[in-house]
């Protein structure tokens, strides 16, 4: 298919993720060319496998597509408002996961880059950017995100005159299914919740005793770890913490996190109920791998296969892939970029997906959805809405280009990290928002929580609809 040169200049777009997959797209889709320049191909990364677009690293999960009352499945509902291809390609390439959107993470890759290889705006170029965008690009948008080459890194590091912030991220192991032992696992989705493409026997779980999750978290503590001296001082982002450092942070916290047994029932044995569950969930649409949930890890590939395969139902496990742990990136947003994450020292610079200090696949191509948006808009000579703080859009925006900014009695504070979207980012409900039910007496608690979300969801999504229409 030939290029349409358009009658517009085109916009350059630095790093082929998620979120420049979708930056890219965004500009396209508004009439606007786009040289796209992704390094994979010639130069690999410390995470990435493959040189497809939208390679996914770390889980095949997108997390809740609850647009109800989940905060990120309100941000699922706004990319689709919004024609994200990235919401495209996963709803074409789900696997069952319970309440949550989880891909197969070949075919989710393979359908970015068909679609962007195939758009008659845009133009992939294969090649590392070393440094800052030329000048006579004018118009530009870096989403290289948290495994920036080094030599871009330090360009970005001259340029803001801050030192990019870094945080450790983990890889959880990945099982070849016909080495799982289902005489001992069984399928259940907890609660028998069943989610987008799901039975509610979407995920395999291993249940352990109370002796054997013991000795399961001793090994754990105990076991051969990967150090990162030149590191030290790099904190973990807490939404990925490896498993081995909740496990030391004390012996039932595992219980009380990704493998807290409840909502499950051993179908081997109804009546006992199981001290902790490991679970793992479908990884590709076929079926023959699962990722272990919750279980990044920072062990040495040995003591991981060791310690792994003292689950029960995993004594023969074949592991795919072992877990891993990487330094990750991001720039002092708040301080650096305007509300439309345009570099305040670099007009027409602008930053998009996870390097901006945003957590998580759909958070990351959400901002490129909106770097994109706003960079098309520049080049046609339109004005720049932002989306209401109320969105999900409008909240994710606000907390990296406008909150956690250190005070200045508080010098040194570390107070801008990575975040996923929360309903915490979203401005309060107006009084009056939330009613008492009628024939409900006493209207609180749980009830009153599950209601101010719902709204809080319903508001949002009613607010996005019309910040799109214009």
């Amino acid at each position: 298919m030939s290029k349409d040169t358009s009658s517009h200049s085109p916009i350059h777009v630095i790093g082929g993720g998620l979120a420049g997959s979708e930056a890219a797209w965004q500009i396209a889709e508004a009439g606007v060319p786009v040289v796209l320049h992704e390094m994979r191909g010639v130069r690999g990364t410390d995470a990435h496998k493959t040189d497809g677009l939208a390679e996914l690293v770390c889980s095949n999960s997108f997390r809740s597509d609850d647009a109800t009352s989940n905060a990120v499945g309100v941000l699922h509902a706004e990319m689709r408002l919004a024609g994200s291809l990235i919401m495209k390609a996963a709803d074409a390439n789900q696997v069952p996961a319970g309440g949550a959107l989880a891909v197969d993470r070949d075919g989710f890759s393979d359908a970015v880059t068909a679609a962007i290889a195939g758009h008659p705006l845009i133009t992939v170029v294969r090649e590392e950017i070393r440094g800052l965008p030329p000048k006579e690009w004018d118009l530009a948008v870096i989403a290289t995100g948290p495994l920036t080459a080094p030599d871009l890194a330090e360009s970005i590091r001259q340029e803001t005159g801050a030192d990019a912030l870094a945080f450790f991220d983990a890889i959880a192991p990945i099982v070849y299914t016909e080495t799982i032992d289902m005489d001992i696992c069984w399928y259940q989705s907890r609660y028998d919740k069943v989610g987008p493409g799901g039975t509610g026997k979407d995920y395999i779980n291993c249940p352990m005793n109370e002796e054997q999750y013991n000795a399961f978290i001793d090994a754990l503590v105990a076991g051969d770890k990967t150090g990162f001296k030149e590191w030290e001082g790099t904190p973990y982002f807490d939404g990925c913490l490896p498993i081995e450092v909740m496990a030391e942070r004390g012996r039932e916290t595992l219980r009380y996190g990704p493998m807290k047994p409840m909502g499950l029932t051993n179908a081997h044995n109804p009546t006992v109920k199981a001290y902790a569950v490991v679970q793992l969930r479908q990884d590709n649409a076929l079926g023959t791998l699962y990722n272990m949930v919750g279980f990044q890890t920072k062990l040495k590939y040995g003591a991981q296969a060791e310690v792994f395969r003292m689950i029960p139902g995993l004594e023969n496990a074949e592991f795919a892939r072992l877990g891993g742990l990487h330094r990750n990136t991001y720039i002092n947003s708040p301080t650096l970029l305007d509300g439309t994450l345009t570099l305040k020292s670099r007009p027409g610079l602008r930053f998009a997906g996870q390097i901006t200090g945003c957590e998580g696949y759909v958070e990351s191509a959400s901002i490129g959805l909106l770097a994109g948006r706003f960079a098309a808009a520049q080049r046609k000579g339109e004005e720049l809405i932002t989306p209401p703080a109320t969105t999900a859009f409008g909240a994710l925006l606000n907390h990296i280009t406008g909150g956690h900014i250190v005070s200045d009695d508080e010098p040194g504070k570390r107070s801008f990290q990575p975040m996923n979207v929360n309903f915490g980012l979203f401005p309060p409900l107006d009084p009056g928002a939330i009613t008492k039910p009628e024939g409900v007496k006493r209207f609180r608690g749980k009830e009153k929580a599950a209601a101010k979300k719902q709204a809080t969801a319903a508001r949002a999504l009613s607010d996005c609809a019309a910040w799109l229409n214009g």
